[in-house]
Parts: C-alpha cells; sequence; structure tokens
C-alpha cells in the first residue's frame, strides 16, 4: 500500500490548540518571513534562464553548450552540501545558517552580471549553488519545531510556493529590467535584495517557539507536547546509516530526481523555449513565462489543503507528476506546428509538476523521526539537485544541438512520468510488520 500517515483520523490542530491564541501568530510571524526568504533564493538561481535569453552567450562568447553548463553548475554546487547543512540546522541554529546563507548568495547573484571570464563565473556559479543549498533542508528543519503534523503540507507548501510565486513576477518583470538595464545590471539588481533581507530574517526568526517573546510558556508547551507524541508514533531509527539504507528512502531519492529534471530543465529554460518557439520579445518572452506559475500556484493550495484535510499524502503526489508528463508529450508532440498548442501544453505541465511539493515534502518527518528525518530531507533533495543538474543541462544542451524545444519536451514528459510511477510502491512505516529498525531511537552525532 502507499505510505500515508498512520493516523488520518487525528484532532485538526484548531482542536488541539483551542485555548492558545498566540499559537496563531506562528503563520503570521513566521510564514511570511519564509515565504520571502525562499522567494529571494529563487530570483537567484531562475534569472539565468533570462540572461540566457536575452544574449548572455553572445556577450561572453561562449558556446551554447558552455551556456548550459553554467546553468547547471548552480544545482552541482547545490548537491555537495545539503546533507552538513541539514546537520548543522538540526544540531545548532537554522536560523544562523540560513542568514548567513542569505547574505552569500546575494553577493554570488550580484557577481553574475559582473563576472567576464567564462571559468571565474563558473566558480560563482558553483559557489551560488553552495550557498542556496542550505535553504530547503534548513527551512523544513525549522518548520517542524513550530508547526504539526497536520498543518504541514500547508507549511511546506507557503514555503515552497516562493519558487512559483517568484517565476511568476520575476518572468513578468525580469524582461523588462533586462530591456532597459541589460542583463548584467539586472543580475545585480535582483542579487542585493537577498544580502538587505538577511537582516529581517535574523530579527524576527528564531529556531523555536521557546526563544521567543511573542509565545507564552503555556503554548510552548502544549506544542512541545503535541509535537512529542507525534514523534512517540514513529518508528524508531537508530541512525543515519540506517535510514539512508531505508527501501523508502532510496525510491524517494530516484523519484526525486527524476522529478527534478522536469522541473529545473523547465525552469531554465523556459524563456529560451518561448522566446525561440514565438519569435517574440523578451518582454512579451517575460510574460508568456509567468503563465505556467500562476497556474502552479492555484494548484499547489488547492492540493495542500485536501492534502492536510484527508491526512493523505502520495495520492495527491503522483497523479500530477504523471498529467505533467503527459502534457510536456503534448508540447513535444505539437512544438513546430501550433506555438500556442505547445505552450498550452506547457501551461498544464508547469502546473501539475508544482501541484504536490507540499505532501511531498511532508511524507519523510511522517515516515522517519526527528533525530534523522533532517539528514533524509537533504539527502532526497542533494538527488533532487544531481536531477536538476542533468535536467538544466541536458534540456539547455539539446536546446542549442537540435535547434528546437522538441527534444526537451520529450526528456522531461519521460522524467516525470516515471517520477509518478515511482512512488505508487512506496510503503508506510507504520504498517510494517517487521521488527523497527532499532530498540531506541539513539540521537546521532
Amino acid at each position: 500500500m502507499a505510505f500515508e500517515p498512520s493516523d488520518p483520523g487525528s484532532r485538526s490542530t484548531a482542536d488541539q490548540f483551542s485555548g492558545y491564541p498566540d499559537l496563531k501568530k506562528r503563520w503570521l510571524y513566521i510564514m511570511p518571513v519564509v515565504f520571502v526568504t525562499y522567494s529571494l533564493a529563487y530570483v537567484d538561481r531562475a534569472n539565468y534562464g533570462f540572461g540566457a535569453a536575452a544574449g548572455l552567450a553572445d556577450s561572453l562568447k561562449i558556446t551554447s553548450a558552455q551556456s548550459a553548463l553554467l546553468g547547471s553548475l548552480f544545482f552541482l554546487g547545490y548537491f555537495v552540501f545539503q546533507i552538513p547543512g541539514a546537520a548543522y540546522a538540526r544540531k545548532r541554529s537554522a536560523r544562523l545558517l540560513i542568514g548567513l546563507a542569505l547574505a552569500s548568495w546575494g553577493i554570488l547573484a550580484s557577481l553574475t552580471g559582473v563576472i567576464t571570464q567564462y571559468w571565474v563565473l563558473a566558480i560563482d556559479r558553483f559557489l551560488l549553488g553552495a550557498a542556496e543549498s542550505f535553504i530547503l533542508p534548513g527551512m523544513l528543519i525549522l518548520l517542524t519545531k513550530w508547526f504539526t503534523k497536520s498543518e504541514r503540507s500547508r507549511t511546506n507548501t507557503l514555503l515552497i510556493l516562493g519558487n512559483p510565486v517568484t517565476v511568476l513576477w520575476m518572468s513578468a518583470a525580469t524582461g523588462y529590467i533586462i530591456k532597459a538595464f541589460g542583463w548584467q545590471m539586472t543580475f545585480v539588481i535582483e542579487g542585493l535584495p537577498s544580502v538587505l533581507w538577511g537582516i529581517i530574517w535574523f530579527l524576527v526568526i528564531r529556531d523555536s517557539p521557546e526563544k521567543t517573546s511573542w509565545v507564552s510558556t503555556e503554548s510552548t508547551t502544549k506544542l512541545s507536547e503535541v509535537l512529542a507524541k507525534e514523534q512517540a508514533k514513529l518508528p524508531k531509527v537508530a541512525n543515519l546509516s540506517s535510514a539512508y539504507t531505508n527501501p523508502n528512502v532510496i525510491l524517494l531519492c530516484m523519484q526525486y530526481f527524476l522529478w527534478s529534471v522536469g522541473v529545473y530543465g523547465f525552469v531554465l529554460w523556459l524563456p529560451v523555449m518561448i522566446k525561440g518557439g514565438s519569435s517574440q520579445g523578451i518582454g512579451m518572452t517575460g510574460l508568456l513565462s509567468s503563465i505556467p506559475y500562476a497556474c502552479a500556484i492555484i494548484l499547489m493550495l488547492l492540493v495542500s489543503y485536501f492534502s492536510d484535510r484527508t491526512a493523505k499524502r502520495t495520492r495527491f503526489v503522483w497523479p500530477f507528476l504523471i498529467l505533467a508528463g503527459a502534457a510536456f508529450f503534448g508540447s513535444y508532440l505539437s512544438a513546430g506546428q501550433s506555438f500556442w498548442t505547445s505552450f498550452a501544453f506547457l501551461i498544464v505541465a508547469g502546473g501539475a509538476m508544482y501541484a504536490p511539493y507540499g505532501p511531498f515534502f511532508a511524507i519523510i518527518p511522517e515516515m522517519l523521526p526527528s533525530n534523522v528525518s533532517g539528514e533524509v530531507t537533504a539527502l532526497v533533495n542533494s538527488l533532487g539537485a544531481l536531477g536538476s543538474f542533468a535536467g538544466s543541462y541536458l534540456v539547455g544542451w539539446l536546446q542549442g544541438y537540435t535547434g528546437s524545444s522538441k527534444a526537451g519536451y520529450l526528456l522531461m514528459s519521460i522524467a516525470l512520468t516515471l517520477a509518478g510511477l515511482l512512488i505508487l510502491p512506496l510503503k508506510s512505516e507504520a504498517h510494517r510488520t517487521e521488527a523497527p529498525i532499532a530498540a531506541e531511537p539513539a540521537i546521532v552525532e
């Protein structure tokens, strides 16, 4: 049976926390800052596609293959530091880690528009990926200390909504910024806000409710009790070695690798695909590029709501990934014949492949205890980074090699369809018949 939480009949958050009104402030204090922080990270990784569409390769006198490698080197850096970052966030401070990363990636992103030597730019893009690698596992670890299981899909979605919301406005605005200031200055303009936002982050965010002044002692005690009860229901896992060799974890790694091939092939090269297929100017290319992300925002909110309401996860993941794969195949068949038909399929593909992120990232902390779930999330996301590297490089390379988007559409179609199928065999840890992996949950240090 596919993985689902073991207690779908558990009390709602409203029931659990009635009488603790200050806990509602978590949604007003924590989530807006988390959302903006992840949004800024996405500006600095997704605007490369606009630079490429605006003539980055011509300006730097590099080949299309070198341009594709520059776009994908980000994800190689993103891969390397995921697990060490998650370990630091769990043992020490997610707040400090993410705050320092904000300043670092803002500076590195701005340098993308200043550097003129190819090999120096390659190093910069790698380091930018390294700086941003701390963001998702660190954020997810932070949220598990502030929000309960019945809130998890929605908090994950509000975090990851920073992705499509950012690309939505960035797609509409970046084309015009490039038109007004050039692609080099655009990287500077869109990079520096991350450095300034780091100040807000440090002022507002704390690692846990106990370290704040706006949540009462009674409320923090109640929240801690609920979170402790959730942990007590999970199977015990003694160490990371046991967790990393868990068949479910291996399956999730493979699945997220393939999912990310499709997502980041799409994110990084959508402007190039639209500009090449429609012969529109860079301003209109940006507006058209924003439409799939508007669809993604609506679907993500709906899917997360119903996932938390029903306490189901995988049934809200695989159908959307298979739909995205089918839509990309529709774009493959219609590309070169009708741009608008192909683009309509891209809108469906973009919305569907983003829709399941909230439920997906709720699976791991509901399957494994907190002493390993952070690092397991980082491992899964690391494999996603490798998939992102592969997707962004291969789609960009195929675009340059064939002079058409068709091959890229086919690659993304296959990857997303396989990703949807791979999550179906996921088994629920709560219903395993064999003995637990370890007798007690020894904390990994």
